[in-house]
């Protein structure tokens, strides 16, 4: 038998760590190739670590809360059968390598150190800091306001170990005569870029008879997400009401033969998604970030699309060059994110690059919505739900009654950059994309 070392894989080209949420297998236990090992989170998407090989896993180098780095070995694993030949020994079998009880001791000092940290530490920030960046903070002797007020240059403006050391380095750099408020103040008033007030907590009574009920990480971080998107962006909300008439009838005749031809069902998410990507190019400046002083104009359309996952919580995995892709790629792009998303399958990649954004409230029974404008993006479509109604219908040979199918859009943007001539023109033509639709188009 032969030793196999399991690394952190990569997981994106802005991913550098996770955090171990779980361990699903044990010392001891046998592990198939391809089976699960380990849950893991990153600021991004959490995910799962198969094994590369069959065996047994008789080493953890790593224990829940510890934060690992891409390409770290975070168990050994004694390869089985012919895996064993290719697995990629560890030196010395009967002795562990330096390496390996270096990182060991490693590991049992950052859980000794998350031991000793007050479970209260920081419990009340509505950031998402990492155990690594806790214990640098409780070793530092750095309060609370003063975690609160360092500028994370991570994902969602979260923390990261080299803001900490830097701040670190800056704070060192001081008088040590200085009262430490004064060094504070100092810190704050150099700081290019001030952080955003926190709002004053109001305090909540409790009874014997509610229930506290613990936010989940994923839940903290989409908290924080919406707050500080609402602080940065001026939302602005346009509507118009869409007759999707054509639309509903053709997808009806159609739905069974797509299926059956192409083997993906054709909900009305594609359709609508192709629409949007068209809008796109004809109103390029609603595909763009604002970067300080500074508009980013994206070259790729890459349209988000709002999905939920198994613990209710939504995420935003992206359709990468959507406007090259016809119906038929649309719809498979749409059923894989989504059902990879209800599984709890997605990958780091999947949830960045997003352009501009599309959520489809009326899935939940809403005629219309304002959503929240995913950062660091200036704009988001909410689809409402497709209703029947009566309406007024022109004709050469004049009006008259009659049942239409129609939906509302909702479109919020960014009025810093999107003004409401550009942010109502770009709604409508989508809309007018929609009601052109050729019911006689081939599938």
């Amino acid at each position: 038998m032969a030793r196999f070392e399991l690394k952190l894989p990569k997981m994106g080209e802005s991913v550098a760590e996770a955090t171990i949420t779980n361990w699903l297998k044990e010392v001891g236990d046998t592990i198939e190739a391809d089976e699960a090992v380990l849950e893991i989170a990153t600021d991004k998407v959490d995910s799962e670590v198969p094994s590369e090989v069959d065996g047994v896993l008789v080493e953890k180098l790593f224990n829940e809360d510890d934060v690992v780095q891409v390409g770290q070995t975070i168990a050994i694993i004694e390869a089985e059968g012919e895996e064993a030949a290719n697995a990629t020994p560890v030196a010395d079998q009967e002795v562990p390598s330096p390496e390996i009880e270096e990182a060991v001791a490693a590991a049992d000092k950052r859980v000794e150190e998350a031991k000793n940290i007050s479970s209260s530490d920081y419990a009340d920030s509505n950031r998402f800091y990492s155990p690594l960046v806790k214990n640098i903070a409780k070793e530092e002797g750095v309060s609370f306001d003063e975690l609160e007020q360092i500028e994370g240059s991570g994902k969602d403006g979260r923390v990261t170990k080299n803001d900490i050391l830097g701040y670190l380095e800056t704070r060192s750099s001081q008088p040590a005569s200085q009262p430490k408020q004064q060094q504070q103040q100092q810190q704050q008033t150099s700081a290019p870029k001030q952080a955003a007030p926190q709002p004053a907590k109001t305090p909540v009574s409790v009874s014997g008879e509610d229930e506290i009920i613990e936010m989940s990480r994923m839940g903290k971080m989409i908290a924080h997400h919406m707050v500080e998107s609402t602080q940065t962006s001026a939302h602005v909300q346009s509507f118009i009401e869409v007759d999707v008439t054509n639309i509903w009838n053709w997808r009806k005749k159609n739905k069974d033969a797509f299926e059956k031809r192409e083997g993906e069902k054709l909900t009305f998410t594609p359709i609508f998604m192709e629409a949007v990507a068209k809008a796109i190019k004809d109103f390029p400046l609603i595909n763009i970030s604002v970067d300080g002083d500074k508009i980013i104009k994206r070259k790729n359309i890459n349209l988000g699309m709002a999905a939920a996952l198994p613990d209710g919580n939504l995420i935003v995995p992206v359709i990468k060059n959507a406007d090259q892709l016809n119906l038929v790629g649309m719809a498979k792009a749409v059923n894989d994110l989504a059902g990879r998303a209800r599984l709890n399958k997605l990958k780091p990649d999947d949830i960045q690059g997003g352009t501009y954004t599309v959520t489809n409230v009326g899935t939940f029974g809403s005629i219309m919505g304002t959503p929240i404008i995913n950062q660091p993006q200036v704009g988001i479509l909410a689809l409402g739900a497709i209703r029947k109604v009566p309406a007024v219908i022109e004709t050469p040979e004049g009006d008259f009654i009659g049942i239409r199918y129609k939906m509302f859009l909702s479109h919020s943007y960014d009025h810093r950059v999107v003004n409401g001539a550009l942010g109502g023109q770009f709604v409508q033509r989508v809309a007018q994309y929609l009601e052109k639709f050729d019911k006689n188009r081939d599938i």
